[in-house]
């Protein structure tokens, strides 16, 4: 395998991992917007989505960075072209992005001493879905080939790349996963109604995405047909096939109440949709103007690119682990002090 081609897997690595992690919590975001007010349950499902989110949610963006510093050091052409044609969805991911963290600051259980705000609740919710919806529909630019490169510039205007019905068909289908991502993961952190209201929502959620899908690739059919060839192709078909059974199979664990089997299996759906995104792309980071070696940078900085990521990985995968071994495990004292109030969580401590 060449340089150019180990540096672009472990891009595709980290941007599984953020899909992963990353979109499970856009897809908190929806929910939270979705919350049935009506059940009288609403404050609980906030709660959940918030004890979920709140010690993780920050670090799972350190995939996203990754991801961008491996394009600006090891394809700078391809960061250069990608920068200037996606200029506005890039930017309003970024503003997704910003927006979401400080609405969840500001939502915090610190935070709401003096009351709930409105408008920070808005701002978080409509950020948790348009920052999904414009990655994903900067990737169906990519795939659509609807980016152009003449002489080293982008020659496509800032709205026509993005703006075309099978790019928003990629956006709507990355946010539906985030949904189904999200509903699946809160089946295994809640209990009680609260898990069977995230089951319902994951089964819906997943209905939605299967339809999403399906008018996606028919869309691929016409507007990304190089795309389509290869993800329908001999290498790609496979990995589809595998995604479509990890689907089948999450949504019958979750329909018969085996939430890991179901976490397991949607995520692994989201592993194999993406690799096969990856397959189908290749050999273009841009098609049809840059491949990967036309866009890499030369080779000796490809090879400090990969030297580094060994003490990187051994810095960064520890901490990781130890972060959500600590705060995503169960905590008793905190749930005593959630069930009885500030009173629970001082007599406990008094006991100690």
């Amino acid at each position: 395998m060449r340089l150019e081609e180990l540096v672009a897997g472990v891009a595709l690595l980290a941007l599984i991992a953020y899909a992963l992690l990353g979109g499970a919590d856009f897809g908190g975001g929806v929910w939270d917007l979705l919350v049935p007010t009506a059940s009288g349950r609403a404050e609980e499902h906030r709660v959940a989505i918030t004890r979920a989110m709140g010690p993780v949610w920050e670090a799972n963006h350190v995939w996203l960075i990754f991801v961008i510093v491996l394009l600006f050091t090891g394809f700078p052409a391809a960061y250069t072209a990608l920068s200037v044609a996606l200029f506005v969805p890039l930017h309003l991911a970024l503003l997704g992005i910003v927006l979401r963290g400080a609405a969840f600051v500001f939502r915090s259980p610190g935070a709401l001493v003096a009351g709930r705000s409105p408008l920070w609740m808005h701002a978080f919710r409509a950020a948790s879905i348009l920052t999904p919806l414009v990655l994903g529909m900067c990737l169906g630019a990519i795939s659509a080939g609807r980016i152009r490169v003449a002489s080293g510039r982008v020659v496509s205007d800032l709205w026509r790349p993005w703006l075309a019905p099978f790019p928003v068909a990629v956006g709507v289908l990355a946010l539906a996963v985030s949904a189904y991502l999200a509903a699946v993961y809160l089946t295994v952190e809640t209990e009680g109604t609260v898990q069977e209201d995230f089951r319902r929502r994951a089964l819906g959620a997943g209905a939605v995405t299967a339809v999403v899908a399906g008018v996606t690739l028919a869309l691929a059919l016409v507007a990304a047909p190089r795309f389509w060839g290869s993800f329908t192709g001999p290498l790609d078909t496979p990995i589809v096939l595998g995604a479509v059974v990890l689907a089948t199979l999450s949504a019958w664990a979750v329909y018969h109440r085996r939430y890991h089997l179901a976490r397991v299996a949607a995520a692994g759906e989201v592993v194999l949709l993406l690799l096969g995104w990856g397959l189908a792309q290749y050999p273009y980071l841009i098609y049809p103007h840059l491949t990967l070696w036309q866009a890499a940078s030369l080779p000796p900085t490809l090879r400090f690119i990969l030297w580094t990521l060994v003490p990187g990985g051994l810095l960064l995968v520890p901490s990781l682990w130890f972060l959500f071994t600590v705060f995503k495990g169960r905590n008793p004292t905190a749930e005593r002090a959630e069930r009885g109030g500030p009173e629970a969580a001082g007599e406990t401590y008094e006991a100690a």
